[in-house]
């Protein structure tokens, strides 16, 4: 038999954030570690592009992106991110993948096959100021790459 858990031990993530894997240019959320994060981490390196979704248990499932080989057009953080969500919607064999749990990251926006829309990008300056790489941020909140 299960244990009950308390409130407090509950990870869950927002209402906005989508669940299940997104369709080709369907909606993914785009988040940053909140403190409760280990910024040293291996497993998500500072100043990654950080997609996904939610999952049924509460859980987050995030495809990231941090460039760890400095490909050139890998520099912008925008472009972390499409590479991410790229590879997220795709279901493309990855590392750079991993469930966790939700209280270790915050939503800052969407990400879908049309651009990005950010919420909240003065969380994600700060997460790439953290992350000693500033230079990457978005000049804009919404970014767009395709025209409908």
């Amino acid at each position: 038999m299960s244990e009950e858990k308390t409130i407090t031990e509950t990870s869950s993530y927002g209402k906005d954030t989508p669940v299940g894997r997104p369709d080709v240019d369907g909606r993914a959320g785009i988040f940053v570690p909140t403190a409760a994060f280990d910024i040293n981490s291996t497993t998500i390196r500072k100043g990654a592009g950080i997609v996904g979704f939610g999952n049924l248990d509460g859980t987050l499932t995030v495809y990231f992106e941090a460039n760890r080989f400095d490909e050139s057009n890998l520099h912008k953080w925008e472009h972390k991110a499409r590479k991410a969500y790229d590879r997220m919607v795709m279901g493309a064999p990855t590392v750079s993948k991993a469930k966790i749990d939700a209280r270790m990251l915050e939503q800052v926006g969407i990400i879908d096959g049309m651009g990005i829309n950010l919420k909240h990008p003065e969380r994600l300056t700060h997460w790439l100021a953290i992350s000693n790489v500033p230079d990457t941020a978005p000049e804009e909140a919404v970014l767009r790459w395709k025209n409908r």
